[in-house]
């Protein structure tokens, strides 16, 4: 390539790979928005919510129905509830359940993605 070529070239060569690199990073962002989902998933399952809550089919109906929670609570909002839902609401019969930091923010962002 001559040299005026390149000049002319340049911005648009530099503004494709700053393109690629925010395409790039989104896409292991939703990666690991999707992998905190299914590990969420997971966690539900195995450690019995649905014992007491229901999403979809699944379930026992004896505390709310989580099938569209993520249309009413943000994750920041279930992460905070799964940490102490009686501060959150007083008179919840919801117990607070032991878990780490890690288990709540893949657990609220299942809960999240229920819409």
């Amino acid at each position: 390539m001559t040299a005026r070529v390149w000049e002319r070239l340049a911005p648009w060569v530099a503004l494709a790979g700053a393109a690629a690199l925010a395409l790039s990073a989104s896409s292991a962002v939703g990666q690991d928005e999707s992998s905190a989902v299914s590990q969420g998933r997971k966690m539900f399952t195995e450690q019995g919510c649905y014992g007491c809550h229901t999403v979809g089919k699944m379930g026992t109906p004896i505390a709310p129905d989580l099938s569209h929670v993520g249309t009413k609570y943000t994750e920041a909002s279930l992460r905070a509830w799964l940490h102490e839902p009686q501060a959150q609401k007083p008179k919840a019969h919801m117990p607070k359940i032991e878990m780490t930091d890690k288990d709540a923010r893949v657990l609220a962002a299942y809960l999240a993605s229920l819409k």
